[in-house]
């Protein structure tokens, strides 16, 4: 079974410098606003930046790691930007620092802010019950999950398996529309009790994401792509992103995944095989270039400061506040290091084939990404190799 997983790791050391033109402009709510915002942004484009090429190559290198790419940003945008390394295992083609990456699980983020929106325009509450967001399944939905709320799942507190069961999961590798399969997906796991008693011990699951997902397209009879599309990707202008594997089939237009066997490295090309089932997600499907990826980080950068952005300052607080006992928010890991001034957010992603690692330091205005088209652990202990310079370099 593929699955995404989240390894929340770096114990690092840890300036400012001049900074470049806003990454977005505050949501105003207005399409003349959002048109401005994205112009400024691609104004931006030109402006001088740090390379970390030289950085990332012995780190890839080392790590044996196909391709390799990391990039740093203020509260005003990019600061530095690197590539390293190939597209695809014995093909020449370099990666570039406009390519576009896998993300895996760093798209929970994504729709938790989703979520928040949908609270804040009265869809949706954080105490949505799945009774209450799924009415017509009272009959087949197993009790112990009728009062689970969004915010539980969202939290991985809501009792969801960490695994999908093996037969759903055989069930959503079949032909068909995303949106149908997780229904019914979710329909099936719903009708079974749930994997620990919801609110008490933290399970990390996809499954959960995934009854989300589900339960903002009931309450909208919008697909959750979609949602994403018009409401983060879309607002934001993050025109690279996207769902599933990225690239054209038969091309080496953009970095492939990599499965290991051993030392053995075998590039997976674009198509379905080169990702998880459509139907999961909001657990983990968008991908993304990393300019663009930061213009949705950057809302968590400065809303964590209290700076106007896409949500409220009370969504915000919610979304970066643990679970009470815990250090899991909604869609983010919360910790604390020196190097970041205190309390940072975190989060890594992986469909297996690929890596992406983000670290967001609110009191130091900085965030930093990295990523690979590899997704072991080996690939995990590269990723998290990169930080350690970068912070070096641009928090001390």
């Amino acid at each position: 079974m593929k699955i995404l997983s989240t390894v929340l790791v770096v114990s690092l050391v840890a300036c400012s410098k001049t900074p470049s033109p806003p990454l977005a402009a505050p949501d105003t709510g207005t399409e003349a606003d959002t048109a401005q915002a994205e112009a400024t942004v691609a104004d931006t484009s030109a402006t001088a930046v740090d390379d970390l090429g030289a950085i990332l190559e012995p780190i890839r290198a080392a790590n044996a790691l196909p391709g390799l790419s990391a990039a740093v940003f203020d509260d005003r945008g990019l600061l530095a930007i690197g590539a390293a390394g190939l597209r695809k295992q014995g093909d020449p083609t370099l990666v570039t620092k406009d390519d576009v990456w896998h993300l895996g699980s760093d798209t929970k983020a994504m729709t938790a802010t989703l979520t928040a929106l949908l609270v804040e325009d009265g869809v949706v509450k954080w105490t949505t019950t799945l009774a209450e967001a799924f009415p017509e399944w009272t009959s087949t939905m197993n009790v112990g999950y009728r009062t689970v709320t969004l915010e539980m799942l969202l939290s991985h507190r809501g009792g969801a398996p960490a695994d999908v069961p093996a037969d759903i999961w055989a069930d959503m590798w079949k032909p068909g529309v995303a949106a149908d399969q997780r229904l019914a997906a979710v329909k099936a796991m719903l009708s079974r009790p749930p994997e620990t008693p919801p609110g008490t011990a933290f399970v990390y699951a996809n499954a959960g994401y995934m009854m989300v997902g589900a339960a903002l397209e009931h309450a909208t009879s919008v697909t959750w792509e979609s949602l994403m599309s018009e409401r983060i990707f879309g607002k934001l202008g993050m025109s690279s992103c996207g769902f599933g594997y990225a690239g054209t089939i038969g091309k080496v237009d953009q970095p492939w995944g990599h499965t290991v066997s051993g030392t053995t490295l075998t590039p997976v090309p674009p198509g379905p095989m080169a990702d998880n089932p459509p139907s999961l997600g909001p657990a983990g499907t968008a991908h993304c270039g990393l300019v663009d990826w930061a213009k949705f980080l950057h809302v968590h950068l400065v809303g964590a400061e209290g700076s106007p952005t896409l949500v409220s300052a009370a969504s915000i607080t919610k979304l970066q506040t643990p679970w009470t006992g815990g250090d899991y928010a909604l869609g983010w890991l919360v910790a604390s290091r020196s190097w970041g001034g205190g309390t940072v957010l975190t989060h890594t992603g992986s469909n297996t084939m690929n890596t992406a690692t983000v670290w967001i330091a609110p009191k130091k205005n900085r965030l930093l990404v990295a990523v690979t088209n590899r997704g072991d652990d080996v690939a995990f202990k590269g990723v998290d190799a990169v930080f350690a310079p970068l912070i070096e370099k641009y928090l001390k």
